[in-house]
């Protein structure tokens, strides 16, 4: 159902099938005392967590570790004048079990740039939130 403000309220499994949909997303956290954004590639865990892939001696992964982030994708088409967006607010943990490393070395994302000591970071799905817009949506 659309809200007064034309957007419709996404569930949790909408969530989840829109974000098992989309291969980007954007990381959201803080560095230096700031927001920051990142775009990353991802992959969708079986218990609906978000997980990439970076280099152990990134950036990233000292300003993740352990605390909550953001993660966001979405969709929009400017002609139709619709889309939609979800967002997973979570911890952010480096996998460091070797097995759960290895599992998701065979199903999960694939790092963009090729590094042998890549680490895996999962945010877990603690909050989703989703919206979608589509240009039919009801005057008022």
């Amino acid at each position: 159902m659309f809200g007064n403000n034309g957007f419709r309220a996404l569930d949790r499994q909408e969530c989840l099938r829109l974000l098992a949909k989309t291969p980007v997303g954007r990381i959201v956290y803080t560095r230096q005392a700031l927001p920051a954004v990142l775009p990353v590639n991802f992959a969708l865990d079986t218990d609906g967590a978000v997980v990439l892939r970076t280099g152990a001696d990134s950036d990233l992964v000292r300003a993740v570790d352990g605390v909550v982030v953001a993660f966001e994708v979405d969709e929009y088409d400017a002609d139709a004048q619709s889309g939609w967006s979800v967002v997973v607010t979570g911890r952010a943990d480096v996998v460091t079990d070797a097995a759960e490393h290895e599992r998701l070395t065979r199903t999960g994302p694939r790092s963009w740039v090729a590094n042998p000591d890549g680490v895996f970071v999962r945010i877990a799905a603690e909050i989703i939130t989703g919206r979608e817009i589509t240009a039919s949506r009801p005057a008022g």
